[in-house]
């Protein structure tokens, strides 16, 4: 689906030069994207039919790239107001976006010269969706129902239950037909996007056509939602994803938000001044935790509410590192201070009405931020500077070109060597056999050499194969043992602390350490999935440079097979799922006072934990390596089966110099030849600069 019209895309930028100020690294990278559409372009012209099919999957792979970066953070940190300050659009999301909505907002930016919004599309939740969230109260409910718990977890089942009452009465007799549709504009607005993700009034009647305009028509059961747009100074088509917040306790939106983690890299983790990192917080912070410290990027928000931000945020920094550091986050996180209230208000050209809490709040931070010659900066422009912005839009551009976009271009263009390379050497086999004949006796034949590849593609599959299945075996194998040793100790720690104080002294059991155990095995899994695949990689180079070489001989001299990147294993964040132990609010009390004798109790206990971890448990062994596997063997067939279109393009080459009987060759043909030439020189020397960028970002 794109909403973006082709004569858009190049309109200048018309806007103030200092807002686009920390996009500089996204702009270079789409200097050398653009660098290499133009080479691929060139290719595709000069290889002829031959090689087409495989360029132009290459040119759509390249075309469909779309970095996104996912916004975390707590309810009310003000998340939502700095993605409309990252989009450069102060009204665009609305702030107050209803947190009983489990909405997940993706906003597709392209460049343009002014704001544009393009369309929008709402998924609405799936049938099967719904029932579990109905029926059994959501994983909290089923949690509620197995400890009969009377606190937290019964009063969030009591909440669940009201929304599916409020949303039956204003949806009706369509309630269960709007199940699962996916519903599509050629626009959007505040009053849409109000209608889809935002709370709306408890409607009491069915819905007719006036009512469904109304704000929070479908909030209840919207899925996600993709917003197209053009954005002023966005140098390269983005995404940014807006979650619902981590620290509340409604577990259909940790799970949407885990979804969207594990779908982009980087992260924006968004913490309020006022409210930094606190026992509220467990949610983001074992997200946090399970994630690399060179993917995460912690922006404290709302500093323009704080009475002395020069020295409050110092204090704040210590605070989440020391935090960070308790519950084994990753150390080194960049930390940038902010406010996106002031952004805001610079789009909004506004600034001349702060309040005087924010004003003394500005002027504090300008006084410790500025060098005397940058205060005499025109007022947008320093404020835009005291917000955070640039400084976080770099920290975003940098991660973003560094950890996948760079990544993504030398890919393609080794790729696209070893097409180019093929391809010449073909032109170079019909410039070398006509008029002279020499070609038709070395010529394979096409189905033996096809048979060869299939055979080569098939055993080199099948070997990788073997090796990923071994080491999912002994990373299931290590996992199940955690979580064994994991019920085993939890169980003994509260039966020794009923037998020691009684059930009426609170027992907490912290599950980290069952997370921390999985994480390592995790790690240790992906290293071998790792170290088998690069071996796998190097063999199949290997062996199809000699199947090459047996083929053509010297004709092929020059063809560089590139050694494929192993795709890195995706960060855990499943492991960020809430399980009954993560609640220490004595849910197990009432249950124990059920049961007689404590070895009763234990075995019922250990029965009931290891039922609320199964499916946790299961998920973590069979999904991350089923995924992963899949990413590993996909590298290598695409590898192998491009090998086999460069042999094919050889073959052919030389059947048509065999037929040309002599003819001379033409100036076409050697047009054709030194344009593969200067395309193969460009490709080889984007191949090696998108290493060196990527090594020194």
């Amino acid at each position: 689906m794109n909403f973006i019209p082709q004569d858009l895309r190049s309109l200048p930028v018309a806007r103030p030069s200092y807002l686009t100020a920390g996009h500089e690294p996204l702009a270079e990278f789409a200097v050398q994207h653009q660098r290499l559409a133009d080479n691929l372009a060139s290719l595709k012209r000069a290889a002829g039919p031959g090689a087409e099919a495989s360029i132009a999957r290459l040119q759509q792979e390249l075309a469909a790239f779309e970095p996104a970066v996912t916004i975390l953070g707590q309810v009310k940190s003000g998340k939502t107001t700095l993605v409309n300050a990252l989009a450069g659009w102060s009204d665009l999301l609305p702030s107050d976006v209803n947190p009983w909505t489990s909405v997940v907002t993706s906003l597709h930016l392209s460049p343009g010269a002014g704001r544009q919004e393009i369309g929008a599309r709402f998924q609405l939740m799936k049938l099967e969706e719904w029932d579990r969230l109905l029926s059994k109260g959501g994983r909290l409910g089923e949690l509620a129902q197995r400890a009969d718990a009377g606190s937290e977890l019964e009063t969030i089942r009591l909440q669940i239950e009201a929304m599916r009452e409020k949303s039956r009465k204003r949806l009706g007799k369509k309630f269960e037909l709007l199940l699962g549709q996916e519903h599509e504009y050629g626009y959007f607005d505040r009053n849409l996007l109000e209608r889809y993700i935002c709370l709306g009034d408890d409607f009491q009647s069915e819905g007719g056509a006036e009512e469904a305009g109304k704000q929070g028509w479908f909030a209840d059961i919207t899925r996600s939602a993709d917003l197209y747009l053009r954005a002023e100074g966005i140098p390269f088509p983005l995404c940014l994803r807006d979650t619902p917040g981590v620290n509340d306790t409604f577990l259909m939106r940790e799970q949407v938000t885990i979804g969207a983690v594990r779908d982009s890299r980087v992260c924006v983790v968004v913490l309020s001044a006022h409210q930094a990192l606190t026992s509220t917080d467990m949610g983001l912070i074992r997200l946090i935790s399970n994630m690399k410290s060179r993917d995460v990027i912690i922006f404290v928000n709302r500093i323009d509410e704080l009475q002395n931000p020069a020295v409050q945020c110092a204090e704040i920094e210590k605070s989440i590192r020391e935090t960070l550091a308790r519950h084994h986050g990753p150390q080194g996180v960049e930390i940038i201070f902010g406010s996106a209230f002031w952004a805001n208000k610079v789009l909004a050209e506004d600034i001349g009405d702060l309040g005087p809490v924010n004003a003394a709040a500005l002027v504090g931070w300008a006084e410790a931020m500025l060098q005397d010659a940058e205060i005499s900066r025109e007022p947008g422009e320093m404020v835009w500077h005291l917000s955070g912005l640039p400084r976080l839009n770099r920290a975003i551009a940098r991660h973003l070109a560094g950890s996948l976009g760079l990544p993504h271009l030398r890919k393609i263009a080794s790729a696209a060597v070893t097409i180019a390379g093929g391809v010449t050497a073909a032109h170079s086999v019909k410039v070398a056999g006509r008029g002279t004949g020499q070609a038709a006796a070395s010529a394979p034949d096409l189905a033996t050499l096809t048979a060869a590849f299939d055979a080569l593609i098939g055993a080199q599959t099948a070997a990788l194969d073997l090796a990923l299945q071994a080491a999912t075996a002994a990373y299931q194998d290590r996992a199940g043992r955690a979580h064994g040793s994991f019920l085993e100790r939890a169980t003994h720690s509260l039966v020794r602390h009923l037998e020691e104080y009684g059930e009426k002294e609170l027992w907490a059991y912290d599950p980290n350490g069952l997370r921390i155990l999985l994480k390592s095995a995790y790690a240790v899994y992906a290293t071998r999935a790792a170290s088998a695949a690069k071996a796998s990689y190097q063999a199949a180079v290997e062996e199809a440079a000699v199947l090459l070489y047996d083929s053509f001989g010297e004709a092929v001299s020059g063809i560089e097979l590139a050694l494929p990147d192993v795709p890195e294993a995706p960060a855990p964040v499943a492991l960020a799922q809430t399980i009954i132990l993560d609640f220490s609010d004595g849910w197990w009390q009432s249950w124990w006072r059920r049961t007689r004798g404590y070895k009763a109790f234990s075995e019922k206990f250990y029965a009931m934990i290891a039922a609320e971890t199964e499916d946790f448990i299961a998920q973590f062994k069979t999904i991350p390596p089923r995924d992963y596997t899949a990413q590993l063997s996909g590298v290598l067939r695409e590898f192998l089966n491009q090998s086999r279109e460069i042999a094919l393009a050889i073959g052919q080459g030389q059947a048509e110099a065999a037929a040309g009987n002599g003819a001379l060759v033409s100036a076409g043909t050697r047009a054709q030849q030194a344009a593969l030439v200067a395309v193969l020189a460009d490709l080889r020397a984007l191949v090696q600069g998108c290493g060196q960028e990527r090594e020194a970002a």
